[in-house]
């Protein structure tokens, strides 16, 4: 496979939907190895639109660039209780990624 699966986490805040079925907040990834861009992107938010939005939001962003443009973007775009659980899962990912990217250059 040319791809990677990634998974960033963060603590969700109390009175979500979310927090009913998932203690923490999910942002997962598919990424191309060679280039770093995400092809394919999930989230565990309740409803469909709020997961769709964040797909939308990451799929095509390459991981090799940073990760502030869609940080910004979720500081200024998503406005629930979430935005700052998503912006900590993505950071982790990121870390991750990060991770994942400085073993596969010295292997």
């Amino acid at each position: 496979m040319n791809t990677i699966f990634i998974a960033g986490h963060a603590k969700l805040p109390s009175g979500m939907a979310a927090k009913n079925i998932f203690e923490t907040l999910t942002i997962t990834a598919e990424i191309d190895k060679k280039y770093g861009v995400i092809v394919e992107a999930s989230c565990t938010l309740a409803t469909d639109h709020g997961r769709n939005y964040i797909k939308m939001l990451l799929k095509g962003h390459s991981l090799r660039d940073g990760i502030d443009q869609p940080l910004e973007q979720l500081r200024k775009g998503y406005l629930g209780k979430a935005n700052n659980a998503l912006i900590a899962a993505l950071k982790d990912l990121h870390k991750q990624y990060e991770s994942y990217y400085q073993q596969a250059n010295f292997i």
